[in-house]
């Protein structure tokens, strides 16, 4: 009687043991910030421009009325890479209410393809002064400065990164909702200085 009181005991133990251990491995089936983050790094956008950018240092060689400048072109091809900061995302999940806030679209990166550039690719004035090494790094410099400015002011294309990036994350948000059967309604929240889109809009 008393092995099988003990033994009793023992089953009954394991038992609540087991129980426990389901109940910690229990998941909560929501939208995750995490994942929306991991989801915006995917969305970016890497977008690639053809440029000509012009190089002039005026009085770079001579004397007196015997100077000569230097002026030449390059051209030159690179990528620009747009999207959201994902580390700046913000989610609220209230019931069937999801409240994401986003930054606005930005230029994440920006680089010149340095397998695009040769000696074809520096076309030289005829007038111009004899052009150094430095000279090219400097033109370099400046594409590069060029390249990103003019990406930054394309409203046209930050527009259409962060509504590439919404919908990816409207499309988790809905399929979490079909799985564990909600039919979740989205808010966005666009952060200060976002004139991307308008509020509720995507």
């Amino acid at each position: 009687m008393r092995k099988f009181i003990i033994l009793s005991l023992i089953l009954l133990a394991a038992l609540c043991s087991s129980c426990g251990n389901a109940q910690k491995q229990t998941i909560v089936m929501e939208p995750q910030v995490s994942e929306m983050k991991s989801i915006c790094e995917l969305a970016t956008m890497e977008c690639y421009y053809h440029n000509v950018a012009r190089y002039k240092e005026e009085d770079a060689e001579g004397i007196l009325f015997w100077k000569k400048d230097k002026h030449f072109w390059i051209e030159y091809a690179g990528v620009v890479t747009i999207g959201i900061d994902a580390s700046l995302i913000e989610l609220e999940v209230k019931d069937e209410q999801v409240t994401i806030t986003v930054p606005p679209a930005r230029v994440l990166g920006c680089k010149v393809d340095e397998n695009t550039l040769s000696e074809e690719s520096f076309i030289i004035d005829k007038k111009s002064a004899d052009i150094d090494a430095q000279d090219q790094t400097a033109a370099f410099r400046a594409a590069q400065s060029n390249m990103e400015k003019s990406a930054s002011e394309d409203a046209a294309l930050l527009s259409n990164a962060q509504r590439r990036a919404q919908k990816l994350l409207e499309d988790y948000v809905n399929n979490i909702g079909n799985i564990i059967g909600k039919q979740y309604k989205i808010k966005w929240i666009y952060s200060s200085g976002n004139s991307n889109l308008e509020d509720d809009e995507v």
